[in-house]
């Protein structure tokens, strides 16, 4: 597969890894078709890319259903998918206000891994009936879980949970799509300097980075784009997960 001749679907294509990623495969030639929450945002993103737009609710069966045959319809094929979309809370299992909330876990749960799934499967259908390129390829599913689902912190209790999940599905859900010519591969993320954390003192962020052994600095989610741009074209990648951290081991 070439960046040049796909046509991808984009979760979370809206601020961060997502829209690094979106920005990256259009740059190389893709059609690229965002998903995301923020309408405005989305649209804006999509058409200074040159792409496509589908406000969407990963965890909604006929929302997602409903941006799938809006990419179809704008590109004519999907070839590759992207999961960036997903939340993060700092709670704590008890905290001095008591438990962790039930609802928080349950909503991190839902976006960060059934709505990847979600998307996954969904996606998975169309890519199913392109015509198979060299070694049988038709499509690539790349999802996002986090450094967090092996070295959790305090108060990441449902966001290594639903991360961990990610990791968990990547190696069965290739083998469940092995015969259909679909690759699954998974990108775990370390510390990047995403909007969440551009909001953050600098004096923190310093602090961030001093903790990542080589380079010292934050991830650009630039970094992350190209790399899901590789995984999209090296066809052997498959079943695995692939850090990209800075050898950071969060304790």
């Amino acid at each position: 597969m070439h960046l040049s001749t796909t046509a991808a679907l984009i979760t979370g294509g809206a601020s961060g890894l997502g829209e690094a990623t979106a920005r990256h495969f259009a740059s190389e030639g893709a059609q690229v078709t965002i998903l995301d929450r923020d309408a405005d945002r989305g649209a804006q993103v999509a058409a200074e890319i040159g792409g496509n737009f589908a406000q969407t609710d990963v965890t909604d069966e006929e929302s997602v259903a409903a941006a799938v045959r809006h990419g179809m319809d704008k590109m004519g094929k999907i070839t590759a998918t992207v999961n960036c979309a997903g939340i993060a809370y700092g709670i704590k299992t008890v905290g001095k206000d008591g438990p962790h909330p039930l609802d928080a876990f349950q909503r991190t749960i839902d976006i960060n891994l059934v709505g990847t799934f979600n998307v996954s499967r969904l996606a998975a259908v169309e890519m199913a009936k392109n015509e198979p390129e060299p070694d049988a390829a038709r499509g690539v599913i790349i999802n996002t879980a986090s450094i967090a689902a092996f070295d959790g912190q305090k108060g990441q209790a449902a966001y290594a949970a639903s991360k961990g999940g990610v990791v968990g599905m990547t190696l069965p859900m290739a083998r469940d799509l092995a015969s259909t010519g679909i690759r699954v591969m998974t990108i775990a993320p370390g510390i990047f300097m995403t909007p969440m954390l551009a909001g953050l003192p600098e004096e923190v962020q310093q602090q961030l980075a001093a903790d990542v052994p080589n380079p010292a600095r934050l991830g650009d989610p630039q970094e992350y784009g190209r790399l899901a741009g590789f995984i999209v074209e090296m066809g052997y990648l498959n079943g695995e997960v692939i850090r990209i951290d800075g050898a950071l081991r969060m304790r």
